[in-house]
């Protein structure tokens, strides 16, 4: 590995990171490297033969992942993966060894105990460059979401999840210039690593921004507001686009969608 990368192999650090806390950990990793800057995750595997204590001791806890789901934490944080095996260490410990790539995305910004969810179709390489959802000046979602009570600073997702538990991901991380650049096979992938991210930590509500981007990837014939299909077994709301393009969408209406979302 270059002088770029970086190496997080040790027990001290990743692996004695609370589960639900690793996603908003790799955020942060994500922000501090290039695009392309590779990384090797080491984490314990749950296949490992040793038991360890659920619960924290002398302020560590012992993580074990499963594989697909430490994948689709990683991928969720914007992270490309090239090479995922586990491997046995000394003793009768086993790790799963996940080698990736920064890629140019958006990481997520979740946790457990999430008033809302929301999520976008795919990253803007605007929104990926800069490192915010709805990063652009004329996207209305941020005004909205403060008008809704759902943020009180603009364009910080991180003082947003910790503070009025709006979390963000989106349905294909991959950034596009335009949304009909992606594949139907991306949103099929992306509807499945959703729920099971939904699934995994239980937000209150899901919700997702950009009626036509459901309707090409979930629900032709989708209205907006709170669909019969619930994703990842929790409610699932379905609202107008937020982008400056989308004219028949007043501020006043996006801010009631998530407020209703919001209000489960």
């Amino acid at each position: 590995m270059d002088r770029h990368s970086i190496e997080i192999c040790d027990f001290d650090s990743v692996e004695h990171v609370r589960r639900s806390g690793l996603p908003l950990a790799l955020a942060d990793l994500h922000r501090a490297l290039v695009p392309d800057a590779p990384v090797e995750l080491r984490l314990l595997c749950a296949r490992c033969d040793r038991a360890f204590p659920d619960q924290p001791r002398g302020g560590r806890c012992f993580a074990q992942w499963e594989d697909e789901l430490l994948l689709d934490v990683v991928r969720g944080a914007g992270f490309v993966v090239d090479v995922a095996q586990c491997r046995r260490g000394p003793g009768r410990d086993a790790a799963l060894v996940v080698r990736a790539r920064r890629a140019r995305s958006l990481a997520d910004t979740v946790e457990d105990d999430m008033r809302l969810l929301v999520c976008g179709l795919n990253p803007s390489l605007y929104a990926a460059d800069r490192g915010i959802a709805f990063a652009r000046p004329g996207n209305r979602f941020w005004p909205a979401a403060r008008a809704a009570g759902l943020a009180s600073r603009d364009r910080e997702p991180i003082h947003a999840l910790r503070e009025h538990g709006l979390a963000l991901t989106d349905l294909v991380k991959r950034a596009t210039r335009r949304a009909d650049e992606l594949r139907h096979d991306e949103f099929s992938a992306g509807l499945e690593r959703v729920a099971r991210l939904v699934a995994w930590l239980r937000p209150r509500a899901l919700c997702f921004v950009g009626l036509q981007g459901w309707r090409a990837a979930v629900d032709r014939k989708a209205r907006a507001g709170w669909q019969e299909r619930r994703i990842g077994g929790v409610p699932t709301y379905v609202m107008p686009s937020t982008s400056g393009l989308n004219a028949h969408a007043r501020l006043d209406d996006l801010a009631l969608h998530l407020a209703r979302a919001a209000r489960g």
